[in-house]
């Protein structure tokens, strides 16, 4: 019979970093964003609100100075945690596939309370999501996304204050409905492109489409991956214990991360909402 201490193998010796790989693999948010491990309690980097000057200037004259102003962004991670609980036999089990199944099942539920609060505006202590930026541009659409000119027009808005769009983020169902648009009224050549290195995938414009139920339909975000960051702390943990449960003889299984979010050009995050004939 296996002793108390063999059922915490039920998950990799090198926990809290599996548990930070298995999220943002299966994130979306990581997927686009620009992901930045940290140890500290909170992520700090500056932001340029202006340039400083140049002009042209003639040998041996003076060079007129200017001054960069400069702000400070900021963010402290949030927890968000997942609890299992499972029997004694099965965390006794030591088949691999049994331990694989148990953490990857944590970490696909903590992935999706990471999109579902990045690609969202929930309350705290969750982090700051796409609809909580207040300064992001945005692509009016009358009567709904029926070509690809609101993918343009995103593109352009992010361009005109200096950025690059290297993701579309949006529902199931938008997804499709795009799937079936056709170049013209007298063909059945879808007008989104494949995506060559992955089968599966979407490009529109030479960008990669992503999908997310966590998007309502109809709408579309436009992301520079060099202006957002979605911050993980260093101190992922798996935890099991045997003492909660005991008259049950069931064991409890807890994985904790603490994740933020920072979007420091808010300009270049690109919305295309969802619209209403009018």
């Amino acid at each position: 019979m296996l002793t108390t201490s063999n059922a915490i193998e039920i998950v990799p010796d090198t926990r809290g970093k599996f548990l930070i790989q298995s999220v943002v693999n299966a994130s979306v948010a990581a997927q686009v964003a620009t992901v930045v491990n940290i140890s500290t309690h909170d992520f700090r980097m500056p932001v340029v609100t202006k340039d400083p000057t140049a002009s042209w200037t003639a040998e041996g004259e003076e060079i007129t100075p200017s001054d960069m102003t400069m702000e400070e962004a900021s963010s402290t991670p949030s927890k968000v945690a997942g609890l299992s609980i499972i029997t004694r036999e099965l965390a006794n089990d030591s088949s691999p596939a049994a331990a694989e199944a148990i953490g990857q099942g944590l970490a696909r539920e903590i992935a999706r309370q990471v999109d579902r609060a990045f690609f969202g505006n929930l309350g705290a202590p969750a982090p700051k999501g796409l609809y909580a930026v207040a300064d992001r541009s945005t692509v009016a659409t009358l009567n709904g996304i029926t070509s690809l000119d609101p993918f343009v027009e995103a593109l352009t808005a992010a361009e005109i204050v200096g950025a690059q769009v290297t993701a579309f983020v949006t529902s199931p169902l938008t997804a499709l409905a795009l799937a079936k648009l056709k170049k013209g009224s007298d063909s059945n050549e879808p007008l989104l492109a494949a995506d060559p290195s992955v089968p599966t995938g979407r490009v529109i414009s030479g960008v990669p489409l992503y999908v997310t139920p966590f998007i309502e339909d109809g709408s579309v975000w436009a992301i520079p991956r060099d202006r957002a960051y979605l911050l993980i702390r260093e101190n992922a943990q798996i935890e099991t214990d045997h003492s909660a449960f005991f008259t049950s003889d069931r064991v409890a299984i807890k994985g904790t991360m603490r994740v933020g979010t920072l979007f420091p050009h808010e300009a270049a995050i690109v919305h295309v909402p969802a619209s209403t004939s009018g």
